[in-house]
């Protein structure tokens, strides 16, 4: 007779055999293995130099180290990993890294210098999706060897194009793309010169907590203690299974089949809120919840509209009656969580101002526009609340609901009117969000850069002067000060009408302990888990 343990193991080996589908729910599951019930779907790669999904980000993050990390309690601050210390030149293009004795890859051989350098050289040569986070500061496949050398065994140098700030430099090789992996394991696998990605996609060879075991795509993952690692607990594997559906998420966890549900909606969480049985484990998260309004169209692109729109909103409202337990109100470009972020919310709803500025605009009889959103909820439930607030000042909203893809496909063509929409930040800077809302020096319809504010025809040189003064600027208070300015600014002078940010929460049954949460996907961390 097979035993639950047996098959809970078996199921790691073989993660396309659902223990949940084969036998009745069980009372918990064993305490030295951690299951997970989560969405899995949005994988593609768990090769950290190409991964730049949510998820594999995450997986990414649980295998891997970097030369830095954010710090999970202060933004502001950025901690060693690898690295133990690090430097700039009285020119602030050569960055030295120290890095510190004793961490080890999962196989056993010492984390080098070599293998940093190889590891920040490959992400540029292979130029997959992350590689523009290092790649802005110069590198290029044909320049990287000579800019990221490993002077000795311990000490890593690179040197840049043109100067930067420490900090920005530390938060982008504290990103995915910037893990560091075993030089020799990537090369032996290499097939026709790939640096060993197509093996690296489905193994690893890193120096994190956890090791891949194995991963059936849609299905389940499957990460096993890594023996070299830092990881201290008592778990020794952790299985995720692909449970698309949160209400099947909440049913295994309330029987047992799962430790942890990783995508319940408010409604679920209702459930557990105030069960000494559970523990809810949030965090805010940078993915933002926002209005564009497309400048091409003529009524959109006049200031007071912007400022109509941001004043007749019921943002409490919506937080309250649709997302109180996943979303809160956030207004600016940066999410909650990230260095500089501003937490003002000088939007309230406002009918005798947003019509007064309606006036202004010489448009007191309104207009009647189309407004494309995200069919999967709570977008239309959203996008509904939206449309009777702007009906109050004359702005008549046709809805318009697609899939996700669909909406980003008609964004990135420019063919939208006004679009809700979300946007997820790409690293843990202010100018990962600054960039991509401020910056656009050609709003031409062929533009070779197009990033989101050129989605919507919107160009503001000043703006983009502000962002790149706080990108550059060296002292590292004074940059924060920049970005905090450049955000109250963008409030008032631009099309983007912020709303909401995403919250995610971890719930947990009472045995477990020690889960963390990042703003970035990369951090959600299971480094301290553990099970009574």
């Amino acid at each position: 007779m097979i035993s639950r343990r047996n098959l809970l193991i078996g199921g790691a080996a073989v993660p396309f055999l659902s223990y949940v589908s084969l036998v009745p729910a069980f009372a918990e599951t064993p305490k030295d293995i951690l299951v997970v019930a989560q969405q899995l779907d949005n994988m593609t790669s768990l090769d950290p130099h190409e991964s730049f999904e949510a998820v594999g980000s995450e997986i990414c993050g649980n295998i891997y180290q970097k030369l830095v990390h954010p710090n999970l309690d202060d933004a502001n601050k950025v901690d060693p990993t690898l690295a133990e210390s690090w430097e700039a030149d009285a020119d602030s293009k050569v960055f030295t890294f120290k890095l510190r004795a004793g961490a080890t890859f999962a196989s056993g051989a010492p984390v080098t210098a070599e293998d940093a350098a190889f590891s920040l050289q490959r992400a540029i040569k292979m130029n997959k999706g992350p590689a523009f986070i290092i790649a802005q500061f110069g590198f290029t496949p044909e320049n990287v060897e000579e800019r990221i050398v490993a002077v000795d065994g311990s000490t890593l140098r690179l040197t840049l194009e043109q100067p930067a700030s420490l900090a920005f430099l530390l938060y982008c090789l504290s990103a995915n793309v910037g893990s560091i992996l075993e030089k020799k394991v990537a090369l032996e696998n290499e097939v026709d010169g790939d640096l060993g990605n197509a093996w690296l996609q489905k193994n690893t060879a890193g120096s994190g907590e956890f090791a891949l075991q194995s991963w059936k795509p849609s299905e389940s993952v499957a990460l096993t203690v890594n023996p070299n690692g830092p990881y201290k607990g008592n778990i020794k594997r952790l299985i995720l299974r692909h449970v698309a559906d949160p209400s099947s998420q909440l049913l295994m966890l309330q029987k047992g089949d799962a430790d942890i549900a990783r995508n319940l909606s408010s409604e679920q969480l209702r459930t557990l809120q105030g069960d000494e049985n559970y523990t809810l484990v949030r965090k805010g998260v940078a993915s933002l919840v926002l209005i564009s309004l497309n400048q091409k169209q003529a009524n959109l692109a006049k200031p007071q509209v912007w400022q109509a729109v941001k004043h007749a909103l019921d943002y409490k409202g919506m937080q309250e009656n649709i997302v109180p337990l996943t979303h809160k109100i956030h207004q600016s470009f940066l999410p909650e969580g990230y260095p500089g972020v501003v937490n003002d919310t000088p939007f309230v709803k406002d009918v005798a101002k947003a019509k007064a500025l309606m006036a202004e605009a010489g448009l007191e009889a309104g207009f009647d526009i189309v407004m494309d959103h995200y069919s999967a909820q709570p977008y239309p439930d959203l996008a509904q609340a939206i449309q009777a607030n702007l009906a109050e000042i004359g702005i008549r909203v046709q809805l318009q609901a697609a899939e996700n893809r669909q909406v980003l496909t008609k964004m990135r063509a420019r063919e939208h009117q006004m679009a809700l929409s979300a946007w997820g930040s790409d690293y843990f800077d202010p100018h990962a969000n600054a960039d991509v809302f401020n910056i656009n020096h050609d709003n031409s319809d062929d533009a070779k850069s197009r990033p989101f504010l050129w989605r919507s025809s919107w160009q503001d040189a000043e703006m983009a002067k502000k962002a790149e003064a706080a990108r550059d600027e060296k002292d590292p208070a004074k940059r924060i000060a920049l970005y905090e300015e450049l955000q109250r600014a963008h409030m008032e002078h631009s099309p983007f009408i912020f709303m909401l940010q995403t919250t995610t929460t971890a719930a947990c049954r009472k045995s477990v302990a020690g889960i963390r949460l990042g703003t970035l996907s990369d951090a959600h961390s299971y480094a301290e888990a553990s099970k009574a």
